[in-house]
């Protein structure tokens, strides 16, 4: 029997690669999201081995049903992320910080708890956070604070879990539709000013996380690690 993986928020961009490395590694993979229409698309992009529901991981009750109607799971990857909360601290309204926390901390703790019911014993679950934790680059406060409240979970699910393995990738920048917020002018300056950070000179692609994702779920001697996956650039300071 294969094993069955499930990525919340696995319609687009990083989620849908991790769900498409997973295929090719013989895992069935379950996908959630909130659109309908991503979801069909993303299911048919992905095709035979996969399946998927539409499902709001902010919703603690839905997000439950969900999990209670899979019986087995032996992997888990949250991806799901929410609204952006950037800008200059002095800005950030309460609504807006709100918002980035419930659509990720909140939904993302919310998918774990979910998953606990099912996930096997020495099952793996994984998040997915993102650089600006740890970042330091002004106007991304709200970010940081958001993905660091997730980071800050890692080691402590890691131990309390245990035997499951608990871990985390940060993402730099990755060219996925997150960056739809932002005009083309504007994504791609950010994207030139990254990958003239980056040691690697480029911007992430989903693909990058998904391999990065990949070893977690199968390194079964790592737990309680934030894996940094962001082409080097935490190595240089902003600028040079």
């Amino acid at each position: 029997m294969s094993e069955r993986i499930v990525v919340v928020g696995g319609t687009s961009g990083i989620g849908l690669a991790v769900a498409q490395r997973q295929l090719k590694e013989g895992r069935e993979v379950v996908v959630t999201g909130r659109d309908a229409g991503r979801l069909a698309a993303a299911l048919e992009k992905l095709g035979d081995g996969a399946s998927g529901a539409g499902v709001d991981a902010r919703d603690e009750e839905a997000t439950r049903a969900f999990f209670a109607g899979l019986e087995r799971v032996d992997h888990v990857v949250v991806a799901v992320t929410g609204a952006t909360a950037a800008g200059p601290f002095r800005s950030i309204s309460a609504g807006a910080l709100r918002e980035a926390a419930e659509g990720k901390l909140l939904a993302q703790t919310i998918a774990a708890q979910a998953a606990l019911e099912v996930l096997r014993p020495d099952g793996s679950l994984t998040f997915v956070t993102a650089g600006s934790a740890g970042a330091a680059i002004p106007g991304t406060a709200g970010l940081a604070a958001v993905n660091a409240a997730v980071e800050a979970m890692v080691p402590v699910l890691a131990v309390e879990l245990a035997p499951a393995r608990v871990n985390a990738v940060s993402p730099g920048i990755v060219d996925t539709p997150w960056w739809d917020w932002l005009d083309a002018e504007a994504r791609q300056q950010t994207f030139d000013a990254y990958a003239r950070t980056a040691p690697v000179g480029r911007v992430g692609r989903p693909e990058d996380i998904a391999d990065a994702i990949a070893y977690l779920i199968d390194a079964g001697f790592t737990t309680g690690t934030v894996l940094s996956v962001d082409g080097g650039s935490r190595l240089r300071p902003a600028g040079l």
